[in-house]
């Protein structure tokens, strides 16, 4: 990069979510976070993110598919990133996909965005997957330079929520009709259009299990919406904690802005992986509602107790504010001044990250 580290970190000094000396997202510090007055099983049983045929994210004040807000960010937001989209690059995507299928164990490949193919064992799970740009005017950096006929067939398609650049309908043509997909509640025109009625619908801490696995999606602060008519919330988002048969837990943050629930979502399972999208974070006016900044992934993670970390959803699409190649500069970063550097593992777009037999990682 033509930069140096500090020159790329030099546009954090203009955002107001960035305090010298401490990174840590204060209690108040994002005006849409909403505390419930009871623990999140509690909220799902009372079914509080449902209201009539649509859904609402109980953990935020934020009203979604604001149009005028979207405008304001667009024309009127000055961008204080723009000098270094000159330093962003065109990587090509190659993965080793022999090691991943010759691996008899938990293998987790980070495809391009939130893409991820998990292997555990004889059966493949891909996590929202995007083989290419959903829109034709959003530049992808990450293009695939292997055919999709080396990849693993995949037993389960895990999708997180209906936002195009993690439900694309493009990239789900290219699977076999019959596939199981795994989703949250909704969606149901989008893949009875696609004739992939081979599904399982979960609301939050619903799960599905089979031979040893138990996938079970879990509450996050986000939303959904596919048609701007229809409005937001048709359908419902979450994360997903994935219990292998293999022996390790990897949990799926999806996209999910910050909460105060990760800590009782870690009590559901030791976390021996915790995936964070992390991405499309700048300016925090408009993305805090939305997405975690680097500051509150490290903190949810921390709260989490997961044993490590590695982030998705950066390097594909420039969706935010932020250059494609800041999230894992800024998230070393914070992981460091959080002790907990050790703890973050860096994933390069096609890299897979291998578990031994013993369950442990092989780093």
């Amino acid at each position: 990069m033509a930069a140096t580290f500090q020159s790329c970190l030099a546009p954090l000094a203009f955002s107001s979510n960035f305090v010298q000396g401490t990174l840590d997202p204060s209690p108040g510090g994002n005006p849409f976070v909403k505390t419930l007055p009871m623990n999140l099983r509690e909220a799902a049983e009372r079914k509080l993110h449902h209201s009539g045929n649509r859904f609402v994210n109980p953990f935020s004040n934020q009203t979604y598919g604001n149009l005028w807000r979207l405008l304001r960010w667009k024309l009127l937001n000055k961008n204080e990133f723009k000098e270094f989209y000159n330093d962003e690059s065109v990587k090509q995507v190659r993965v080793d996909w022999n090691r991943v299928n010759q691996h008899k164990g938990l293998s987790v490949t980070f495809v391009k965005h939130s893409c991820l193919f998990i292997k555990d064992g004889d059966c493949g799970f891909l996590v929202d997957p995007v083989f290419q740009g959903p829109f034709g005017f959003v530049k992808d950096f990450t293009p695939l330079a292997f055919n999709l006929d080396e990849m693993p067939i995949p037993d389960h398609i895990l999708i997180t929520h209906g936002h195009f650049d993690h439900l694309d309908t493009a990239s789900l043509k290219r699977m076999s009709p019959s596939t199981h997909v795994i989703s949250p509640l909704g969606y149901d025109p989008v893949f009875h259009d696609l004739s992939m009625e081979n599904r399982t619908r979960l609301d939050w801490f619903d799960s599905y299990g089979n031979d040893g696995r138990k996938v079970t999606l879990l509450p996050c602060s986000h939303w959904t919406m596919r048609n701007p008519l229809n409005g937001p919330n048709d359908s419902l988002w979450g994360s997903f904690l994935l219990q292998t048969a293999a022996g390790p837990t990897v949990f799926i943050s999806g996209d999910a802005a910050y909460f105060d629930g990760y800590q009782e979502l870690g009590r559901q399972a030791p976390i021996d992986l915790a995936v964070f999208n992390l991405g499309a974070f700048e300016p925090r006016w408009f993305m805090s509602g939305s997405h975690m900044n680097p500051a509150e992934t490290a903190t949810a993670f921390r709260d989490l107790g997961a044993s490590f970390m590695t982030i998705v959803h950066w390097g594909t699409f420039r969706l935010g504010d932020e250059p494609v190649h800041y999230p894992p500069l800024l998230m070393r970063r914070e992981m460091e001044e959080k002790a907990m550097g050790d703890r973050l593992i860096h994933l390069d777009h096609g890299r897979t990250l291998f578990f031994k037999s013993d369950g442990t990682l092989d780093l």
